[in-house]
């Protein structure tokens, strides 16, 4: 094992996937000792990201028993066990540190993905990334000017065609205002930029009005 924390020591398996996410040594040994504790021979760790690309995202670790790992997995091996990154989290784990610091407590480990909540979008991009690429470039800075935001909580694909469900938040809930936001601005943009999208919907509880930009 090396003694700097970067990926350069690692073993990459595949060619057209590469992540520069830093396990740090201290971690390594951590997560080496969480996993010996298993006792089952081939485990492993499973890093992704939830509700990526959004204000929503979250980055998780779990266990990887032997034979859930998926074919299209980044693998990256360490002396002790290998790290298995979900394919479609990987953009979003750019520059990710996961690091453990020991304190008076025994210890914590610690995540920080800086690019998890920034959406992607690309040719091959998602109906869902490419709405939240909408959102949170183009929608979402006019919002903010209100003081408000607006996210995508769901994709619904029904006899209705597919639907987006968003949420407002800060001054667009119960902004007396927010509906025609919603149809005059949110709709008509997302419509535009992402055809497949039938129909959009709002979710918000709009009866909280303490911070409603129009009340």
């Amino acid at each position: 094992m090396t003694d700097n924390n970067q990926t350069s020591a690692l073993d990459i398996e595949q060619t057209d996937i590469k992540s520069n996410i830093t396990i740090t040594e201290s971690a390594q040994v951590y997560l080496a000792e969480l996993l010996a504790k298993q006792e089952t021979d081939g485990i492993g760790v499973r890093i992704f990201v939830e509700h990526p690309g959004t204000p929503r995202a979250e980055c998780c670790m779990a266990y990887n028993q032997p034979g859930e790992e998926d074919a299209a997995d980044l693998q990256l091996h360490y002396e002790h066990f290998t790290a298995f990154i979900d394919a479609a989290s990987v953009p979003y784990l750019e520059d990710a540190v996961i690091d453990y610091n020991k304190d008076r407590f025994g210890g914590q480990l610690t995540f920080r993905a800086p690019n998890s909540k920034i959406p992607k979008v690309g040719e091959d991009a998602s109906v869902e990334e490419r709405i939240n690429y909408v959102l949170q470039s183009e929608i979402n800075p006019g919002l903010a000017s209100h003081g408000g935001n607006v996210q995508l909580m769901e994709l619904i694909d029904d006899e209705a065609g597919l639907t987006a469900v968003l949420k407002f938040g800060g001054g667009c809930q119960g902004c007396s205002a927010v509906d025609m936001t919603l149809r005059q601005g949110v709709e008509v943009q997302l419509k535009q930029q992402v055809p497949e999208l039938m129909q959009v919907v709002d979710e918000t509880d709009h009866s909280r009005t303490e911070n409603a930009y129009y009340q």
